[in-house]
């Protein structure tokens, strides 16, 4: 039998473990850098299929399986573990325990489908030559990132990878089909903290007052100017602000408005230079009307760039084991991932798995109340991984 055909038979032999073990990590989600009871079900599966871990970064497992045959390469393969601070809508048997914590982006699927990478790989080993990495990671949601976390504390060292491979679900694409894309692939992205202060009173006598309410106003349009009018047209470059705080009334201008935001980009120079831009923008346009401002920037995820050559043979890959008609071409998305880290310290590929299903009324975006996915796409992002993995090795 070929190797493709073994890995598509173990596939289907596990998909209802992977599937139950899905369910189960659903209904017990865990915020980020608090994932205990994930890891220990991690650690519990890898200790039943004989395959040594270590933990890393606290909540963290990274985890070793060598192929029989000769080879030296190494593959890392990564799944984080967190979930959201979302209550979830859904009306499923395994809707989440933890109120107001929920799996809405799909990370319970990415660690059920390692399990079973690793699970088809244990029993693969005379098939293949190499050692494939497996990462399972905390704190994908919440800055520093864990994957920030780990790569300090050697999880791509001893050994280190030639190719470091992860998957996202997507629900805009259907199950059964991927996406992917060579170059940059997802933005970086920081957290934008901005105080502006002036001296408030009543609103009926503005003469007497700084109204940091219309040097805020001024502010948010002015910087729209460093998209609009500073940024190369061809970089993609997001300024967005989501919050804004006036603790005023209708007959009073407060002291002070506090706002919060985010900047995303693909380009390192770029972004620190905007960094330079925003902030003193701000704090000008402030002083010029009387007031102040603190603008402080909370540094967080690089852009995530998928190396072109190992990203073209993983396409090749895919479309190997899925057929060319399931392999789609993806577009930048201005979201930002953590596994941009890996992707700035070593050769990486980061693809969309498709897990939406219309028909069954699964469509519903990510990080919503009613994000779910067709389960379907679980056999597929098990041994698609795995195929990946082994032919990266050279098999």
């Amino acid at each position: 039998m070929m190797l493709i055909d073994k890995i598509k038979e173990k596939a289907a032999a596990i998909n209802s473990m992977v599937v139950a073990n899905r369910r189960h990590l659903h209904a017990h989600p865990e915020l980020s850098f608090h994932e205990y009871e994930t890891s220990a079900f991690v650690k519990k599966a890898l200790d039943g299929m004989g395959v040594a871990w270590q933990p890393v970064a606290n909540t963290g497992v990274v985890a070793i399986i060598k192929g029989d045959r000769p080879s030296d390469r190494v593959v890392a393969l990564r799944a984080d573990m967190d979930a959201l601070p979302i209550t979830e809508a859904n009306d499923i048997d395994f809707r989440s325990c933890n109120i107001g914590v929920m799996h809405a982006c799909g990370h319970d699927a990415h660690t059920a489908s390692l399990l079973g990478v690793a699970t088809i790989l244990q029993a693969i080993r005379n098939d293949f030559g190499g050692t494939v990495k497996l990462i399972f990671q905390p704190a994908e949601e919440k800055l520093p990132g864990g994957a920030s976390i780990m790569i300090k504390e050697g999880v791509l060292d001893n050994p280190v990878p030639q190719a470091v491979i992860g998957q996202h679900v997507m629900p805009s694409i259907p199950a059964g089909k991927i996406a992917l894309r060579k170059g940059r692939h997802m933005a970086s992205m920081d957290e934008l903290i901005v105080r502006v202060r002036g001296k408030g009173g009543h609103a009926a006598q503005p003469a007497q007052n700084i109204d940091p309410v219309l040097i805020a106003a001024h502010i948010i349009v002015a910087l729209q100017q460093i998209v609009s009018r500073m940024a190369n047209p061809v970089m993609p470059t997001v300024l967005s602000f989501g919050k804004q705080i006036a603790n005023g009334a209708i007959n009073i201008i407060p002291d002070e408005v506090y706002m919060e935001g985010t900047f995303r980009t693909m380009d390192e120079n770029w972004r620190n230079e905007a960094h330079r831009l925003m902030k003193k923008m701000a704090e000008d346009i402030a002083e010029s009307m009387g007031g102040s401002c603190e603008f402080n920037i909370g540094r967080g995820y690089p852009f995530l760039i998928n190396e072109e050559i190992l990203t073209g043979k993983v396409q090749e890959y895919a479309r190997e084991f899925l057929g060319k008609e399931n392999v789609l071409d993806a577009d930048i998305w201005m979201a930002a991932e953590d596994f941009a880290y890996y992707s700035q310290a070593a050769d990486a590929c980061f693809y969309l798995l498709g897990v939406g299903n219309t028909e069954k009324g699964i469509q519903s975006s990510l990080h919503t109340q009613t994000f779910n996915i067709d389960e379907e796409a679980l056999a597929v992002s098990t041994g698609l991984m795995t195929y990946i993995a082994v032919k990266s090795l050279g098999n």
